[in-house]
């Protein structure tokens, strides 16, 4: 294949992946005006710090979620591997392994976790869903195990690096999107796209779709307890419960996004805008005065309507 129909190749498959972002751009910095409008402390640089750092979990989980979706799967199990990535940060760090052996022991976890389901979904061929829910109950049920009540121990350097008053996770994020793109360069990133978009297509150009399907969900565990040990950080100890609300939100940023179900279609960038989006939203909801119950019903019709009007707009342009 020449370069110049190489080029064209991917050209084309780039713009099919990024179809509809411009409008989700322009939402969320519309969104973004609005909040800087009503929080103007946003611009300072405590502000940006104090936003990013919330939002920076969220962005993680979303990562963690878009990849099993864009490879054609789902995972239920996103919130208790958060909860279990806080409970191991917290007590571990206090020992002898310290800080740097709490690190490794929370993304060994994740990995290790992430990669056995995935393992039971491909080789077994069970569907992702129920996997992860019957997994999510075990993890959670692990972590109320290693820690029943929220405590444990975090030092106060670590919280004021990763959760002080400089932007840290926002350059932690730049990093790990740097990081993305550089691995989508590899044959185990490109067979992601790959295998969520034609499974059988893929494995008969010579992709190992099991292996692949593993690894991510392998990454996708481990972005989820990194999440867990950036929560512990904020918060300065460890909850066993405290990833709850990031599985059913992962979902919905991912969606936003304009990450699909089937696999295959939506871009890593698209995800974390999603992310972004809800993150501001929440954050601009609760500033303009709704009240918890309107925030949800807010949040839902939106994320319905990012869902619907692509679908129609598409069946609109079909029938052209």
């Amino acid at each position: 294949m020449s370069t110049i129909s190489s080029s064209r190749l991917y050209g084309s498959i780039q713009l099919r992946r990024n179809r509809g972002l411009a409008g989700l751009y322009l939402v969320v910095a519309g969104f973004l005006i609005l909040y800087a409008l009503l929080f103007p402390g946003i611009l300072t640089i405590g502000g940006f710090s104090k936003f990013t750092q919330n939002w920076f979990p969220l962005a993680l989980v979303t990562m963690a979620q878009a990849l099993l979706m864009l490879n054609g799967g789902i995972t239920l199990a996103i919130g208790p591997l958060v909860s279990l990535g806080a409970v191991i940060a917290a007590t571990t760090m206090q020992g002898a392994l310290g800080v740097p052996g709490g690190i490794v022991a929370v993304a060994l976890a994740g990995l290790s976790i992430g990669a056995v389901i995935g393992a039971i979904v491909t080789h077994l061929r069970l569907p992702a869903i129920i996997v992860t829910l019957a997994g999510s109950f075990i993890i959670g049920g692990v972590a109320l195990i290693l820690l029943p009540r929220p405590g444990g121990f975090i030092p106060d350097w670590l919280s004021t690096v990763l959760a002080g008053h400089t932007p840290v996770a926002f350059l932690l994020l730049v990093a790990i999107l740097m990081l993305w793109k550089v691995f989508l360069a590899t044959p185990l990133g490109l067979g992601i796209y790959a295998a969520g978009d034609n499974p059988v297509g893929a494995f008969r150009s010579g992709v190992p779709v099991e292996r692949v399907k593993v690894a991510a969900f392998a990454l996708s565990g481990l972005l989820s307890a990194l999440a867990g040990l950036f929560v512990a950080a904020q918060t300065g100890s460890g909850d066993p419960v405290i990833g709850t609300p990031f599985t059913l939100n992962s979902i919905a940023a991912a969606v936003l996004g304009g990450v699909g179900f089937l696999g295959g279609k939506g871009t890593m960038r698209g995800a974390i805008c999603g992310s972004l989006l809800l993150s501001v939203m929440i954050n601009v909801m609760f500033f303009l005065g709704f009240p918890p119950v309107a925030q949800y019903v807010a949040q839902g019709l939106i994320i319905v309507g990012a869902v619907a009007v692509p679908e129609i707009l598409g069946a609109w342009r079909a029938k052209r």
